[in-house]
């Protein structure tokens, strides 16, 4: 069993519990048997994976927006969880450009919500506080970054989620500092995930919903970027690793604590152009064509991580190349649209064969 049955009765609050990620990560624990506190928005559409999945009904759902503090606070206090995995975020680069006060209110004011709340926790509580690849001063180069690089962010998105790890790292130092951890039993990672994807996802300007939508609305797939290389990932891949880090940060607080890269080996990184003509493969339809925009917005083209770190220390890495990660995104769109009734059972399913790799 993943952890040593180390979940099972476990108290966990996830934020951002309704959202993509989150909403996998909520069902995986409740698997694995833990009590499950969620805080999130209300999902956007039918057929997201905590809709289809029925999430609600596996945890205490709280749907609220992470800005809202004295909530957030009550919602700890109430709780006293063992854990926390801070998902709640605005996740897309492109929707920053039109609403960066929104994105800094909620990626980084939020975060500083969270950390206030675990501050009155009574109880030991390990926190692992999910961030993004793209918190790193990106130079457009064919180096890997590693957690100790030069953090930054050309677009409000990025630069959001640097400030957060900025501000995660001072609280560390100012109100969890390991040094006292006899004292306030706190300790904190931060974990930087590739980009993901997986069954479920329906966010705009995501490269593998864009892909289905388009399909499924007999419509030309539209990329924007083609030669960008981006390093994919099964959205299991990172889930089982942030379960592992609080695993591993609970037993172990002082060794653990820090900053984490999750993401596929080097050499498997591909072009979005692959990506989409993978799929299209899988699919055995679908056609694209490349925007011809001249007034796109800035999106970086080269972004690659170093996962030796996490590798070597957590003992975590990857179970699937990035065309088998494809493969398993495709296959759970296709089966909730010829066999809905199946998609929990799929989903679980999905899970526990990963879990037994």
């Amino acid at each position: 069993m993943i952890c040593n049955n180390f979940y099972q009765n476990k108290k966990v609050i996830i934020t951002g519990h309704t959202g993509f990620k989150g909403s996998w990560l909520a069902l995986a624990l409740y698997e694995l048997g833990a009590e499950v506190c969620g805080i999130g928005l209300s999902p956007k559409t039918y057929s997201d994976f905590f809709v289809v999945n029925e999430i609600s009904n596996l945890c205490d759902s709280h749907i609220l927006n992470i800005s809202n503090l004295e909530e957030v606070k009550k919602v700890f206090i109430e709780f006293q969880p063992d854990i926390v995995f801070h998902l709640a975020a605005q996740p897309l680069v492109r929707y920053s450009y039109s609403n960066p006060i929104e994105t800094y209110q909620t990626n980084l004011i939020g975060t500083a919500n969270i950390l206030e709340a675990v501050k009155l926790l009574t109880i030991k509580c390990a926190i692992v506080l999910i961030t993004t690849d793209k918190v790193y001063e990106n130079r457009e180069w064919h180096y890997p970054y590693r957690e100790t690089d030069r953090l930054g962010g050309k677009d409000p998105y990025s630069s959001s989620k640097a400030c957060a790890e900025i501000l995660i790292s001072s609280y560390r130092h100012s109100f969890f500092n390991l040094h006292d951890y006899d004292e306030h039993q706190k300790s904190i990672a931060t974990a930087r995930a590739g980009n993901v994807i997986g069954g479920g996802d329906w966010s705009e300007d995501r490269l593998v919903p864009d892909i289905v939508r388009a399909i499924n609305d007999n419509k030309e797939i539209k990329i924007r970027n083609p030669f960008s290389i981006r390093p994919w990932q099964h959205v299991m891949e990172p889930v089982f690793g942030y379960l592992k880090l609080a695993y591993k940060l609970y037993e172990t607080p002082k060794a653990f604590s820090g900053e984490w890269n999750f993401g596929p080996y080097s050499e498997e990184v591909l072009r979005v152009e692959e990506v989409v003509q993978t799929a299209i493969d899988i699919l055995g339809k679908g056609s694209y064509k490349i925007s011809n925009d001249e007034n796109l917005l800035h999106e970086a083209t080269l972004l690659k991580l170093d996962i030796s770190k996490t590798i070597n220390e957590l003992k975590w890495k990857p179970q699937l190349n990035t065309k088998q990660a494809i493969s398993l995104t495709i296959e759970w769109y296709k089966t909730l649209e010829t066999n809905k009734s199946e998609i929990a059972q799929y989903s679980k399913q999905s899970i526990w064969n990963f879990f037994k790799a």
